[in-house]
């Protein structure tokens, strides 16, 4: 089975060898799209769902967190109590940069919406003042694309 990850293989023993998933750094947004995309194969969805997942320093933490049932936009309550969570998870496994990665996941087309635009509007609100980097994906109709990217790096 061709994971994606031939180019990072190692020889071992005469066999090559592929790095666990968590190993393998992610160093660039392209990089972190690619990770999303292998995450959440296929990326079609019956239903609208928030996941999140955490880089330490490039690697990811072995955590990936799906908030289920999310209405179209976000919601007040919703967007002030994630960074908390996020913080949480950091403060609990994060020893280097934090990076919070999301993946805003519904039904439809890939095509970014005006419903789509308020979830990104709303976690630049919610992650104005955290110290951690974010970013957001939008994972529909079979595919993966990147929405907010500007927060890879501060």
């Amino acid at each position: 089975m061709d994971d994606g990850f031939s180019g990072v293989c190692g020889c071992h023993g005469g066999r090559m060898t592929t790095p666990p998933l968590a190993d393998v750094p992610i160093r660039s947004a392209a990089d972190l799209t690619a990770r999303w995309e292998r995450l959440l194969a296929p990326p079609v969805f019956g239903a609208r769902s928030l996941w999140l997942c955490w880089l330490d320093d490039g690697l990811m933490v072995p955590l990936v967190v799906p908030v289920d049932e999310i209405p179209a936009r976000p919601g007040r309550t919703m967007l002030a109590n994630l960074p908390s969570l996020c913080q949480t998870v950091v403060e609990e496994h994060v020893f280097g940069g934090a990076h919070v990665a999301m993946a805003l996941c519904r039904p439809g087309l890939p095509t970014v919406t005006r419903d789509d635009e308020a979830w990104a509007a709303g976690l630049r609100e919610a992650f104005a003042d955290e110290d951690c980097t974010w970013s957001l994906h939008l994972a529909a109709g079979g595919s993966v694309v990147p929405m907010v990217e500007e927060h890879w790096s501060r």
